[in-house]
């Protein structure tokens, strides 16, 4: 008897070591194995997006982009048109924010499997480009925790977000705490803007920490747009 619990004893030792560790690292950094399989969801996502970036505008959208007058309205035909085009899940474009080292692919949908992916956008909001704002929300300690550090963004701090009609620079205004339920965050204002959302404090969906930025700069793909 004391031969088989000497070796299951230490199995059990190595298993109480490694969940230990897991869990310092989750409250360290983030939860390790689901930061892999994000890590590959977006290696498959880049590749999407690449491929997206490169589809030139069919005859249909060459035709209505032709005859808009002005670049905003190219933009917010190229934002609907995105939007409603993408499924749940699938790449859009990406988001920079350099202060918290963030560079991921945003996917669109916000349901469980769309997250897992990648920050995500909320269905119902424009895409930058179209007139409104943009609501993005993404995980703080689980499948790469891309909005962990949130907190840490501060007013004047800008976000990118590179769509394969143009690129949009925001700079944030200010952070608030809200309830799930705060449905107002992403209302319409008098200016375009963008919220990024993710469950607050860690570890717990308690609350919602809100980072709202405003738009000051638009550099459209004028290849894109002509």
């Amino acid at each position: 008897m004391r031969r088989w619990l000497r070796p299951v004893s230490s199995v059990l030792l190595v298993v109480g070591v490694l969940l230990a560790a897991d869990a310092v690292i989750t409250l360290l950094w983030k939860e390790p194995l689901s930061a892999i399989y994000a890590q590959i969801q977006q290696g498959k996502l880049d590749d999407g997006l690449a491929k997206l970036e490169g589809t030139e505008p069919n005859a249909t959208d060459r035709k209505v982009l032709s005859h808009l007058p002005g670049l905003d309205r190219k933009l917010a035909y190229a934002a609907r048109t995105l939007n409603r085009r993408t499924d749940d899940g699938q790449p859009l474009g990406r988001i920079k924010m350099r202060k918290i080292g963030v560079n991921a692919i945003v996917v669109a949908g916000t349901d469980t499997a769309a997250l897992r992916r990648g920050p995500g956008h909320y269905p119902g909001t424009p895409l930058p480009g179209a007139r409104g704002t943009v609501a993005i929300a993404g995980h703080r300690t689980t499948y790469g925790a891309w909005f962990r550090r949130l907190n840490q963004l501060n007013p004047g701090d800008t976000v990118e977000l590179s769509m394969p009609y143009g690129r949009f620079t925001y700079a944030v205004e200010q952070r608030k705490i809200v309830p799930p339920t705060a449905t107002w965050v992403t209302h319409r204002v008098g200016y375009d803007r963008l919220v990024l959302s993710a469950c607050h404090p860690l570890y717990s969906a308690a609350k919602r920490i809100v980072v709202f930025a405003k738009l000051v700069r638009t550099k459209p793909r004028n290849d894109r747009l002509a």
